[in-house]
């Protein structure tokens, strides 16, 4: 199969190929791996390679369920999806050895779809980064220019899937990993509602249910797709996301109505926004507007400090308790060579956060999540760029920074919107309507209420309908 005919398809379209007999798993795993062994040279984005065993499960198709992604090659995210027998490093040099002992179930459930895992992607260390550059594996590079990150903490899942390697990969969302990744490569990608996704068997509520799993696709109808394979209680969660009314493939070609939509250029964190990121966020409001949506500027009114401050705590206190399992994996307390700079000093604060303050940082993030949660009852959706800036230059944001107030404001320049729907709990979605002068993508943002992703595919498939992206490529795609 050529390159060009293998990227003309998602991942249900490649699907649907070996379903009619017009091409094997076989052709379609080897595609993957030779565009691996092309680009990732250059892209550094599969930090394991899995080729014989998705070679060895292509050869034998009688062997793969009968899914909507039958004998469709796949990359899982080296940071939370754990596959049986293979390496999971997390990013990190203190899991440069750890082997998973069991699937996740996420993972399970994507094999019962019938995707072939050719890999695993890069990811900065505990996933603790916007953009994706570990001592352990290196720096990321985005397809559209290769001085500049791919974003984090998905960056090698999200270089992956814009080149053209894979349609669709695994990424994971704790304070924008999915959604960065896909504003910095021109991606469609969906942090769904809290726990949509099962953390099982070993994960309750991970980040006390500020992260949350799900993939990076080109198109709309993929995420849609793979969020019906993976979604759905196990029991022993701790709770349960509201069903969906029906699946949300269903909803991609569902017409949204008119839409009440508040567009800001407004942030949790209040940083300065980009002309390329304004013209992007102005733009998609014209457009739906156009499409009969009504649009106005508008804002929810919160504490934007005390979600600052309850966010940063929350993921320090977890960081501070996955060193547990960090000292049961060394055989001992880790040292200056296990961990990167950043990390040492979340597991610090996490340490100094006692548990009442824990407790009340919960308390502070649901308070305040009620505000923005009224004021979806006036507006169906929020509209804001995904980031302040386009990608930004490979070194500039990393985890060996050792200056803690530079890492932040750094950090919070390039993304100052996708945390607030991690504290929230809410769905939402970043996708690519808009490219720079200098041919680097823009992406924009929708959140919707809580449990309701319905909306969001419905109008991405409208805009996507609107203003295809499917045929913008980077330089490096091919």
């Amino acid at each position: 199969m050529s390159f060009k005919e293998y990227s003309e398809y998602d991942a249900l379209g490649l699907a649907e190929l070996v379903s009619r007999g017009q091409v094997s798993p076989a052709e379609l795993v080897e595609s993957a791996i030779k565009r691996i062994e092309r680009h990732n040279p250059q892209l550094n984005a599969v930090v394991v390679r899995q080729f014989e065993a998705a070679r060895a499960r292509a050869a034998a198709p009688e062997t793969l369920p009968d899914g909507p992604f039958r004998g469709v090659p796949f990359l899982n995210k080296d940071l939370g999806f754990h596959e049986a027998g293979v390496a999971t490093t997390s990013g990190s040099r203190a899991y440069k050895d750890f082997v998973a002992e069991e699937d996740s179930e996420v993972v399970a459930r994507y094999r019962r779809a019938g995707l072939i895992f050719c890999g695993r992607t890069n990811s900065p260390e505990n996933g603790l980064c916007p953009t994706t550059e570990p001592v352990l594996h290196g720096p990321s590079r985005n397809p559209w220019n290769t001085d500049l990150t791919p974003g984090g903490s998905s960056g090698g899942s999200g270089a992956a899937v814009a080149a053209g390697i894979v349609p669709a990969a695994s990424a994971s969302d704790g304070g924008g990993s999915i959604r960065i990744p896909a504003a910095c490569c021109g991606l469609v990608g969906l942090k769904p509602t809290r726990l949509r996704v099962t953390a099982a068997p070993k994960g309750g509520d991970p980040w006390n249910g500020l992260s949350v799993k799900h993939v990076l696709t080109r198109s709309v109808r993929d995420s849609a797709a793979l969020l019906d394979a993976a979604a759905g209680f196990v029991p022993g969660d701790p709770y349960a996301a509201p069903p969906p009314a029906r699946p949300y493939l269903d909803e991609v070609t569902t017409e949204p109505g008119r839409l009440r939509i508040a567009f800001s250029a407004q942030s949790l964190y209040e940083q300065p926004v980009s002309p390329d990121c304004l013209t992007a966020l102005e733009d998609t409001a014209r457009l739906c507007e156009n499409l009969g949506h009504d649009v106005e500027e508008a804002n929810p009114d919160y504490d934007r400090k005390a979600l600052r401050e309850g966010w940063l705590g929350i993921v320090a206190a977890n960081v501070a308790a996955d060193i547990v399992d960090v000292r049961v994996h060394l055989g001992r307390e880790p040292g200056e060579s296990d961990l990167e700079p950043w990390t040492r000093r979340l597991v610090q604060i996490g340490n100094q956060t006692s548990a009442g303050e824990v407790v009340a940082a919960l308390r502070t993030i649901q308070g305040e999540s009620r505000k923005i949660a009224a004021f979806h009852e006036t507006y169906d959706l929020y509209l804001t760029p995904t980031l302040a800036k386009p990608p930004t230059p490979v070194g500039e944001i990393n985890m060996s920074i050792g200056d803690e107030a530079t890492f932040i404001q750094r950090a919070t320049a390039f993304t100052p919107y996708a945390r607030l729907a991690n504290c929230t709990g809410q769905p939402a979605m970043s996708i690519p309507l808009h490219w720079s002068p200098a041919n680097l993508p823009i992406g924009v943002m929708f959140a919707a209420r809580f449990g309701d992703e319905a909306t969001l595919f419905r109008i991405a498939g409208q805009l996507e309908r609107a203003r295809p992206w499917s045929q913008r490529h980077p330089p490096i795609f091919g």
